[in-house]
């Protein structure tokens, strides 16, 4: 009689009871924990630096006006072109000022020829009046004709001077170094008749203002915290500007500011603040609108943590921090594990670089998470090892 058949069936049995405890045991066993990239948390002191929208404008700038009233001839001078101061711009037919001058030269050799004569007469009437040929009354006249010409030729002079001056602006020149602007007047136009016409404009570019304000509350807030220590504020003469160009590059040259309002506007609530700048290449162009960078100081004891590690949620920012974490298990019981993601409230106060800078919410030491972040869940245990790029 041949056994087998009767057990082969509990062989196959047996074999699948052996398998189903291992995919039993399998199954129980959890997962490894996800790796995170974490930075250490340190405290340190940076540049208090606020970022303002600013608009520049000229460091200089001159209105070109017709001084006198004539026909204005030529233009002298290329748009939007540099200029030097006292080069010629403008010319104004010079001709009826010409022929005042001639005129008003007339008057003053006339004044200086009756001046001639009223000091003759007047000589003579102080030599007679010695050997009584003349009375004192006709030495009286004739000094006092003498003297009232003499003031004539000093009133000539004068007229003569005013005339030359009037020509000379017949010529119209720059008043300062910088680029002319767009002709407001064309050849053949009446000016100067009854007020000064603007002619154009030249603006001193080689150096430049930015203009920006900074609200009462965010000034307020920095003397606070100047108040309690967390901060230090420079004096308004040390404190620096840098500039961020539209497409987010760096001027390159760092500004001095040099005004602070002493008060604030009522409309808006701000305090107009004002820096200069270098401008060789003339770069910056009056009311082009830039990012300004104001550095008023060091903020002490502050985290420097990169933008990825900080989250928002509709309650609070937060970032995850590898430390001790509590969950529930299945009886209902807290556990503790050891090396979890755990969240942590935070304040952030500002961006600086690719940086938060984080005013509270993380103590020294902190093992921050900035990688891994949708892998870690809050509580769950996590792998933590030193991430790639750290603030």
């Amino acid at each position: 009689m041949n056994p087998l058949p009767h057990r082969t069936p509990l062989l196959a049995a047996g074999l699948a009871l052996a398998l189903a405890a291992c995919h039993k045991q399998e199954a129980a066993q959890p997962p490894p924990p996800p790796q995170v990239g974490v930075v250490k948390a340190e405290p340190r002191d940076v540049p208090l630096v606020q970022d303002q929208v600013g608009r520049i404008s000229a460091f200089r700038t001159a209105d070109v006006r017709a001084r006198v009233p004539g026909i204005l001839q030529h233009r002298l001078y290329a748009e939007g072109t540099d200029v030097k101061a006292g080069q010629p711009l403008f010319a104004i037919d010079p001709a009826p000022l010409q022929a005042e001058l001639d005129a008003q030269l007339a008057n003053l050799a006339s004044a200086r020829a009756t001046a001639v004569n009223a000091k003759a007469q007047a000589d003579r009437a102080r030599s007679l009046i010695g050997k009584n040929y003349v009375s004192r009354s006709d030495l009286d006249t004739a000094e006092a004709t003498e003297r009232t010409s003499i003031a004539a030729v000093k009133q000539g002079e004068a007229a003569v001077q005013s005339a030359r001056i009037n020509l000379s602006y017949a010529r119209v020149v720059a008043p300062i170094d910088g680029r002319a602007g767009k002709q407001q007047v064309t050849e053949g136009a009446l000016v100067g008749q009854g007020d000064t016409t603007l002619l154009t404009q030249v603006d001193e570019l080689d150096r430049v203002y930015v203009n920006f304000s900074m609200s009462v509350t965010d000034l307020d807030r920095l003397r606070a915290a100047a108040a309690q220590g967390t901060a230090t504020l420079t004096s308004t003469d040390q404190a620096t500007v840098r500039i961020q160009l539209p497409d987010g590059s760096d001027f390159g040259e760092t500004g001095q500011l040099d005004f602070s309002s002493a008060t604030v506007n009522p409309q808006t609530g701000t305090v107009d603040l004002r820096a200069l700048l270098t401008n060789a290449n003339q770069r910056l162009l009056p009311g082009q609108y830039v990012t300004v960078k104001a550095t008023l100081g060091d903020q002490h004891h502050v985290f420097l943590l990169p933008q990825a590690a900080v989250q928002r949620d509709a309650n609070e920012t937060f970032v995850l921090v590898v430390g001790e974490g509590k969950t529930t298990g299945a009886d209902g019981k807290t556990i503790t594990v050891p090396s979890a993601a755990v969240r942590r409230s935070v304040t952030v106060d500002r961006t600086d670089g690719p940086n938060w800078v984080v005013t509270s919410g993380v103590q020294p030491g902190d093992q921050v998470i900035v990688e891994g972040i949708p892998q870690a869940r809050a509580n769950a245990p996590v792998k933590a090892v030193a991430a790639s790029h750290a603030p």
